[in-house]
């Protein structure tokens, strides 16, 4: 019997959680509980942030960063990122951008300045934070080289980027709006307290959706577990993780309660996913 072709499209990038951790960070200082005295590695979270690895059409890998927190030298020398061609940002919160000047050495005798994404709003934060690497007078001589590109905040807004298009998509962080981003079958959605009506319908036919999952209590401005679910499955991805926790979810028990499909993620979880879509991979 002739052996069936599949149907199936293999992933062709991949995404590497460099954080998983809430704004302080878990173990969280001056914090005795048993989550932050915890011996398991994946209850040790630092702030949030993820890097995308893809080849452009010619071939060559390329590396995009997603937020750069504080300790981002730290995350980048643990999961030996030494190249970064992108950056993307979705706030201008200190957990998310307080790590911007780690760049400086990653764009140092460089062909081009780094381009940097973020809307307005977070990139004045940037500029105003690290005004030295920004401002036309006066400019610090060994300044990260970068080119900051802002972005509307209209829904269907996407960038091109090194033969892939990344779309940008409207989150609630409590009262504000922030970015989140899809990526092919993958989308990012961190620091999030809900979803606009409109985002669901740019979020159909997911593989993987990555979504805030706080704590167990409601927050102001992050989702708690039990809303997280929730969201996950109207969203309906074939899996779905948490990220941004805090030190009241337990890796193990609380990922041995989860709806199947539905886990945790932890610093230094890699996941396989497809960032063209289906017509550009099957060519």
């Amino acid at each position: 019997m002739a052996e069936q072709e599949s149907n199936v499209i293999a992933p062709d990038a991949e995404l590497l959680f460099l954080g998983t951790g809430t704004s302080m960070g878990v173990p969280t200082l001056g914090c005795p509980c048993d989550v932050c005295a915890s011996t398991d590695p994946r209850n040790n979270r630092t702030r949030s942030s993820i890097v995308l690895r893809y080849d452009d059409p010619e071939g060559t890998q390329r590396t995009v960063l997603v937020d750069t927190g504080q300790e981002f030298r730290m995350q980048a020398l643990r999961f030996g990122v030494n190249h970064v061609d992108a950056v993307l940002y979705t706030h201008g919160h200190a957990d998310h951008v307080l790590g911007f000047d780690d760049l400086r050495p990653l764009t140092f005798g460089k062909a081009a300045n780094m381009p940097l994404y973020a809307d307005d709003s977070t990139a004045d934060v940037i500029e105003r934070i690290f005004d030295y690497t920004f401002r036309k007078k006066d400019r610090y001589p060994t300044s990260a080289r970068v080119d900051l590109h802002r972005l509307s905040d209209e829904p269907g807004t996407t960038i091109d980027l090194f033969g892939a298009t990344i779309e940008r998509i409207p989150v609630l962080h409590g009262r504000h709006e922030i970015a989140g981003y899809r990526f092919g079958s993958l989308a990012y959605l961190t620091d999030m307290s809900d979803l606009p009506e409109q985002s669901y319908e740019r979020l159909q036919g997911l593989d993987v959706v990555i979504l805030d999952a706080l704590r167990r209590e409601p927050h102001p401005s992050h989702s708690h577990l039990e809303k997280s679910i929730a969201i996950a499955q109207r969203i309906g991805a074939k899996q779905t993780y948490f990220t941004h926790i805090s030190h009241d979810l337990d890796h193990g028990p609380t990922e041995d309660e989860l709806p199947k499909g539905i886990h945790l993620a932890y610093d230094g979880l890699r996941l396989p996913f497809r960032i063209h879509n289906s017509n550009e991979a099957a060519q």
